[in-house]
């Protein structure tokens, strides 16, 4: 029994960790249902200024002209309810890390949070208002650009996906060096290997067009470099620590 009693204890805690974070994405998506087609409208800004004079969105579903701006705002909500998501993971790991762990990870934990929302921010700002012009552009003669309001939100939550995740090189990066399964060293010998692969993963995490591509494999190789220095920075913090350690 006594065995077993410290799991069950993990396994409650766990699952108040839980609750409590589909709690905070539930209270964020009640105060901002009411302004869900707003969020769709804001959402929808950069094709709808690419479009054609006279050119619209359109419905081809029943239901879509309510559904889909709720599931932007059901998205939209656990964006926002990430950090506060972090915190509940980072509370239920924390009593189980060293003093040193706990230095590293929650730094790490806040500027996931930041990154992700940096990969939203330049998805929006910089490769839609890029991306949209072209696509409409390289329209065939007489086709009439219409796009399903549906199909748009579901084209759009894959690219902040692509990119919120994509934004998060550095931390692995930190995490793969702090665990000693790489240095920076030895990635710093495979940046060639290592631009030829972003601009594979840009390949396949974007729609078919070379502007997206290149646009998501460029930030991903810059953010390679500020991962590699990172990580040789807290080698070096943390060679510094374990040298004041031994001395002490």
């Amino acid at each position: 029994m006594s065995d077993t009693q410290p799991l069950i204890a993990h396994l409650i805690e766990l699952r108040s960790r839980l609750l409590r974070s589909l709690l905070s994405v539930l209270l964020v998506f009640l105060c901002l249902a009411y302004f869900a087609q707003d969020l769709y409208s804001l959402l929808s800004k950069p094709l709808l200024d690419a479009m054609p004079e006279g050119a619209q969105m359109i419905a081809t579903d029943v239901a879509s002209p309510f559904f889909a701006p709720f599931k932007l705002t059901l998205v939209l909500s656990f964006f926002i309810a990430i950090p506060y998501v972090l915190y509940q993971c980072w509370a239920f790991i924390a009593p189980g890390l060293y003093k040193n762990e706990k230095r590293l990870v929650a730094p790490l934990m806040f500027s996931s949070s930041l990154l992700f929302y940096a990969g939203i921010a330049f998805a929006y700002f910089v490769i839609f208002p890029l991306a949209f012009p072209f696509f409409v552009g390289v329209a065939p003669e007489g086709v009439v650009i219409n796009t399903d309001i549906n199909s748009y939100l579901n084209f759009v939550l894959k690219l902040f996906f692509a990119f919120g995740v994509s934004f998060q090189i550095p931390i692995a990066i930190v995490l793969l060096c702090w665990t000693g399964f790489t240095t920076p060293d030895s990635l710093r010998e495979k940046r060639p290997y290592v631009i030829v692969s972003v601009f594979v993963v840009g390949m396949l995490m974007t729609p078919p067009d070379p502007i997206s591509q290149t646009l998501l494999a460029i930030p991903m190789w810059i953010l390679f470099e500020l991962g590699v220095f990172a990580g040789g920075l807290y080698g070096q913090s943390d060679t510094q620590e374990k040298e004041d350690q031994e001395i002490s």
